[in-house]
């Protein structure tokens, strides 16, 4: 198979969204010697290109192919560039996020990989514009889509639910932890990552988007409550502070509550950082509303840092038993769950262990396995019907 995967988010601070898409290309290249990869990209560097070559393990590898697209915006990529270079390159799998080009080559089918379905659920905390969009392009993508992956089960039940697609059309492709997560890390790391991101001793970690969905305004309001029996304890918000559609009522929120000192955000924070981050981290916390997977918690996990997250159905998919979970409307129930396992003792390591445990049990491997068992079906019931 000739296979074309949009890769623009890697390297672009996209969390989530680059995240699944690096780590399937990466097992695909770990893998797969026999299909060829079109790997779809707006323009960019040299350097940057060799890096995102190294990070996805592609260098030297002659069936992997980086394809730099000069689209100017999101239009031109789906209406004219792409297309075209579906057709250049005789393209038989697209796989991309949400919206398919408009004018795909016939020879090709489109796959699209829905995260979540937020903007359906909670339309009210999307910015207009993307929800005016998203309104009119996601149905008729999800259409004309030869195959949708949704990375769970309550995704594709809401997939389903909001939108009426067939059951037969939607995977399921789990999110996983990269296998970074699990490697040993030294004091060394550790002190070095502690340094350069200005890290308090005890600390609530936080990581994601800074959408309205995140709910972080809560967990702010749950530790000025945790910090009435623990003064030392402080919030580290990881993410990006310019990107797209910030919450507002995060600095409101901090303002109100006097929270100034109290709360750190060392922007984003680099993904070889991250394990290291998470292993000064005394506690994870995941508010959100909503979520069509939850990654991070599964990252958290890995290192051996207990989780509070949302008592929401996507988030008791990816954390099982080994997740304290909280009413996301209640910030002196999240402060209460927080200072649980933040407190030395049983209930701490217990939460850690089965932490450990649950981390392993998704797999990027098997997913892009799953996933490349998909393209094969299409393409041989496309030959078939041909």
């Amino acid at each position: 198979m000739r296979i074309g995967i949009d890769i623009r988010n890697i390297g672009r601070k996209r969390t989530g969204d680059e995240v699944v898409f690096l780590n399937l290309v990466r097992e695909f290249a770990r893998f797969d010697r026999v299909n060829e990869y079109f790997l779809f990209i707006e323009r960019r560097t040299e350097l940057e290109l060799a890096d995102i070559s190294e990070r996805l393990g592609i260098v030297g590898r002659e069936n992997f192919r980086i394809v730099p697209l000069p689209a100017r915006n999101k239009f031109d990529w789906n209406a004219w560039y792409v297309p075209r270079a579906l057709r250049a390159n005789a393209i038989d799998i697209y796989h991309t996020h949400y919206i398919l080009p408009l004018f795909a080559p016939k020879q090709t089918a489109l796959v699209t990989h829905i995260h979540d379905v937020s903007f359906k659920a909670y339309p009210r905390l999307i910015d207009p514009i993307d929800r005016f969009f998203l309104n009119r392009l996601i149905p008729m993508s999800l259409r004309h889509a030869a195959l949708i992956i949704a990375p769970s089960a309550f995704t594709k039940e809401e997939i389903i639910r909001y939108y009426g697609i067939s059951e037969e059309k939607i995977a399921v492709a789990h999110n996983a932890v990269a296998p970074e997560f699990f490697e040993e890390i030294s004091e060394e790391k550790k002190r070095s990552v502690r340094d350069r991101y200005h890290l308090p001793d005890s600390f609530v970690l936080s990581l994601g988007t800074l959408q309205p969905r995140k709910n972080l305004p809560l967990l702010i309001e749950a530790l000025s409550f945790l910090r009435a029996d623990m003064p030392d304890m402080r919030l580290v918000i990881v993410g990006n502070r310019q990107g797209h559609h910030i919450d507002p009522m995060i600095d409101a929120t901090i303002a109100r509550l006097g929270m100034e000192p109290t709360v750190i955000f060392p922007g984003f924070v680099d993904g070889a950082d991250l394990p290291a981050l998470l292993d000064c981290a005394s506690v994870f916390a995941f508010p959100s509303y909503y979520e069509g997977f939850g990654i991070p918690i599964l990252e958290a996990m890995s290192r051996g840092v207990p989780v509070v997250a949302s008592d929401i159905p996507a988030l008791r998919e990816a954390g099982g038993d080994a997740a304290v979970f909280a009413h996301p409307n209640s910030a002196s129930v999240f402060s209460n769950a927080l200072r649980g396992v933040i407190s030395p003792g049983n209930v701490r390591e217990t939460y850690i262990e089965r932490g450990r445990l649950r981390a392993r049990v998704f797999s990027w491997e098997k997913s892009a396995r799953d996933v490349l068992a998909k393209y094969e079906k299409i393409c041989f019931h496309r030959e078939t019907v041909s």
